[in-house]
């Protein structure tokens, strides 16, 4: 896929942001659609079916959190990649965020050199999902299927957003094996986007939630595995 096929939805209400960030992204040669709240970035989200959302967290109308937590119901946009732009970096909004269902978070300030870099890593994300062995795997109670990004569980369909999916099916894919934290973070997150520290513990949460806690066992400060 070359660059100017390459759709980024850049959401802020600031516009010096929406100018700066959307300037220098252009300049690369990707599409750039721009939206200054919440409410408007999830309406072109679902028209224009971006590979690449930025959302602000503070916004009017309606804030970052919500408008992901929508974008991530939308079918069509299971496999988008949304990350965080913000000058917030407490540890409470970053939770938030991968509650939501984003797969990074980016604080301001940041030079535009490294933000460009940054999301040429996150689209990296997207086409080697794309790219995805379309697979069928069975794993206990759990069929994962690689190629429609969908999880059926004692035949009922769970839908998990992007990070979520491959961090169970990277943990399912040697059931009793502990991958160490490091490993995880190269394998799902990639090791060229820097995540905090806290960014697995927040997503195994998730999954015990809606798989189930007895899949998942933590081993002390070395890292997880999946057990059946």
């Amino acid at each position: 896929m070359k660059k100017r096929d390459i759709k980024i939805l850049l959401v802020d209400d600031e516009p010096d942001i929406l100018e700066i960030v959307g300037y220098n992204l252009s300049n690369e040669g990707y599409q750039v659609i721009t939206a200054k709240n919440g409410a408007e970035g999830v309406s072109k989200a679902r028209k224009e079916q971006p590979h690449l959302i930025i959302l602000d967290v503070m916004m009017p109308e309606m804030d970052g959190i919500e408008a992901c937590e929508q974008i991530r119901k939308m079918p069509d946009l299971q496999e988008t990649v949304v990350t965080f732009l913000t000058a917030r970096g407490e540890d409470y909004s970053q939770v938030a965020g991968f509650d939501a269902g984003a797969d990074d978070y980016i604080t301001k300030p940041i030079k535009p050199k490294v933000l460009v870099s940054k999301v040429k890593a996150l689209l990296r994300r997207f086409k080697e999902g794309g790219e995805s062995a379309d697979k069928v795997v069975k794993v206990g109670d759990i069929t994962i299927d690689r190629d429609e990004y969908k999880i059926i569980q004692n035949g009922e369909e769970i839908i998990l957003p992007r990070k979520e999916f491959e961090l169970l099916s990277l943990l399912a894919s040697r059931p009793g094996k502990v991958f160490k934290r490091e490993e995880i973070l190269d394998k799902v997150w990639g090791n060229e986007v820097v995540v905090g520290g806290r960014t697995i513990d927040v997503h195994i949460r998730k999954l015990r939630e809606k798989i189930g806690d007895d899949h998942f066992k933590t081993v002390k400060g070395v890292g997880y595995k999946f057990v059946l």
